[in-house]
């Protein structure tokens, strides 16, 4: 890889190596000018190599000491996952903030033309070529339910009155239609809960005064509702409280931020003590009628998510068990688990993925405290859509364990994009939805054995997993699940 890097980079600066090549032969000749052509040449020639490793570190992204971060200005919390997700298109200035609830959602299309490893696009975090184009098919709540659901869940009923078209709105409706989804918004499609604003009756259709309005999805706030980005409170009194999850307390939150013109979030913490008096009451009026009527939480899936996964059209490394080089294993190469902390867009992008700029919380093999990294890293579409699944992500340690790689195959099947299942010896099918545990201590197992599995199917028997049939029956007969519901897939 880095002798392609050097080569590519020798191209790009030709001209270095040229002037050399022509200084060397003027010199040779006796030319006075011949020094000029080889300090021109030497000039272009000395950003080679710095180049040449930039770009391989770029092609082949490993996690290195030099990665970690000493200081940061987030305040992560053991579960914050802070996202920044492109701007959403503006609406009509009276629109209404509603949720929606995905009842069905189709791939359209998403065909980036593949030409570049890399391409880069300087005025957009969304170009159409890398934006899939979702069809999805909403039920819109309507006002009169909105607000009772917020007010059964602690909205304030004085706060932020609708205007008297909204008043009229008290039914929900249906939409189906096609928009572009920003990459690092697609989970809030699978999770099946976004936000929206609703634009006036009429404001769609002249000729029909009573036919809803245009629908605008708000792409980042869908996130914050769908649980993928975590969302803390500090009241007046320094207490902090998590409200992911608790779809009317955030769509309240929601309505302040956009009255008061935007709210600031120091990751995924809003403190009240820095915001303006009126504003800070409105946010304490919200909390004093959640703790009297507590809302309940919402799934991390709504149900139905089979009519919503679009995760096996979407471009990704296929998930799997794993690969493994027996050298790697025998010298002593180990898994180690790692958490997205944050996850920034840039304007670069490969046809499997954007390129992101992450920062990871690493917990490494030997037991010794975890630590933060910051690192851009591409990552593949399938995985951004069940982000708000779990931000764990499988990394390949090697040996002396000073660099760390993505394992994008191994990452993909513990989050679930396809079904992880185990063949017995005796030929039954036992599938591990929802134990991510489980199918953790398998990568493992196999890993310390120096066994290959390139398929989500373990097939226990085959001869040369006879060696681990034993412990592997031991770690499905351990039980281990977890809290969230077994992931859909087409390919199960």
């Amino acid at each position: 890889m880095i002798l392609g890097s050097l080569l590519l980079a020798t191209v790009w600066c030709i001209p270095g190596p040229l002037g050399l090549v022509l200084g060397c032969f003027a010199w040779s000749e006796g030319e006075d000018w011949a020094w000029i052509a080889l300090v021109a040449g030497l000039a272009c020639s000395v950003p080679i190599p710095f180049m040449a490793a930039g770009y391989a570190r770029r092609q082949f992204p490993r996690i290195t000491r030099r990665d970690r971060q000493k200081h940061t200005d987030i305040p992560y919390g053991d579960a914050t996952f802070v996202l920044w997700a492109p701007r959403s298109p503006q609406a009509h200035p009276r629109a209404r903030l509603a949720r929606a609830d995905v009842l069905e959602a189709s791939l359209v299309r998403y065909s980036p033309d593949g030409e570049a490893t890399f391409t880069t696009y300087g005025g957009t975090y969304t170009p159409d070529e890398f934006t899939p184009l979702v069809r999805l098919t909403l039920r819109v709540h309507g006002s009169e339910e909105t607000e009772g659901a917020e007010t059964a869940h602690g909205a304030d009923d004085a706060d932020g009155a609708d205007s008297a078209w909204q008043t009229g709105c008290s039914a929900g409706f249906e939409v189906t239609d096609e928009w572009r989804v920003p990459s690092l918004c697609l989970s809030a499609v699978t999770a099946g809960r976004l936000a929206v604003l609703v634009d006036p009756p009429g404001t769609s259709d002249p000729t029909d005064p009573s036919a809803p309005g245009r629908i605008t999805p708000l792409w980042p706030r869908s996130t914050l509702l769908a649980g993928t980005r975590t969302s803390r409170i500090v009241d007046l009194e320094g207490r902090t409280t998590d409200v992911t999850r608790y779809p009317g307390r955030l769509l309240r939150h929601m309505r302040i931020s956009l009255d008061a013109g935007g709210v600031d979030m120091a990751g995924d913490l809003i403190d009240l003590r820095g915001l303006d008096a009126a504003t800070a009451a409105r946010y304490t009026a919200v909390a004093e009628r959640a703790r009297a009527r507590p809302e309940s939480p919402a799934p991390v899936t709504e149900p139905g998510e089979e009519s919503r996964w679009i995760v096996d059209g979407l471009p990704g490394e296929r998930a799997a068990f794993g690969s493994v080089s027996r050298r790697w294993s025998r010298r002593g190469g180990v898994l180690v688990r790692a958490r997205f902390l944050q996850m920034s867009p840039t304007h670069t992008f490969q046809d499997h993925g954007p390129v992101l700029d992450t920062v990871l919380r690493i917990h490494p093999a030997d037991g010794t405290p975890a630590f933060v990294a910051a690192r851009r890293l591409t990552v593949p579409l399938d995985y951004l859509a069940v982000l708000h699944r779990t931000r764990d992500v499988v990394l390949h340690v090697s040996p002396n364990g000073t660099s760390y790689v993505v394992d994008w195959a191994r990452t993909n099947l513990l989050a679930g994009t396809a079904l992880a299942e185990v063949i017995t010896p005796d030929g039954r099918e036992l599938p591990l939805a929802g134990r991510p545990d489980a199918i953790w201590a398998l990568m493992n197992l196999l890993a310390s054995h120096g066994l290959s599995n390139p398929t989500p199917v373990l097939d226990l028997r085959k001869r040369r997993m006879s060696a681990v049939a034993g412990p592997v029956m031991d770690v499905l007969q351990d039980g281990t699940t977890d809290a969230l519901a077994a992931p859909y897939s087409s390919q199960g």
